[in-house]
């Protein structure tokens, strides 16, 4: 009974251990292999896309102080793909999106092709603590 006892114990342990480091590599998936922005990045980034930029810095944009992310979005399936890309600016309770492409004709992102977009946070006069990305395909019909 007792070495029962101690094998579904160990079982136990090994299955926890199994589910924490799935769990770990899952955190970050989808984020680029460098970014500059000195944040706590979260990444929601659907499988079909792939970053490939993903830079912010303070600037002017029309004329308004800004935050200005750089984005690059690869399309890495076989099809071609159309993005909806949003960031939030969790500490600060600000958000924007794009489309990306934001136009085109049709407005797709070819396979294997890649589309930088830049998004102001205008007003916005100091980075962000804490962001947000939200990556997901949308239809192309």
């Amino acid at each position: 009974m007792k070495r029962f006892k101690n094998t579904s114990l160990m079982s136990v342990l090994v299955v926890c251990l199994i589910a924490a480091f799935w769990l770990v590599g899952c955190a970050g998936k989808g984020a680029p292999e460098k970014t500059n922005c000195d944040a706590k990045i979260s990444w929601e980034v659907a499988k079909e896309a792939k970053l490939t930029q993903f830079d912010c810095e303070l600037g002017q944009s029309g004329g308004q102080p800004a935050l200005i992310f750089t984005v690059g979005l690869e399309n890495p399936t076989s099809t071609p793909q159309r993005y909806r890309l949003n960031i939030f600016l969790e500490d600060m309770d600000k958000a924007f999106g794009s489309l990306v492409p934001p136009k085109g004709n049709p407005p797709v992102v070819e396979p294997g092709k890649s589309q930088t977009i830049n998004l102001p946070f205008l007003g916005t006069d100091k980075a962000s603590n804490k962001i947000l990305v939200v990556v997901k395909t949308i239809s192309t019909d």
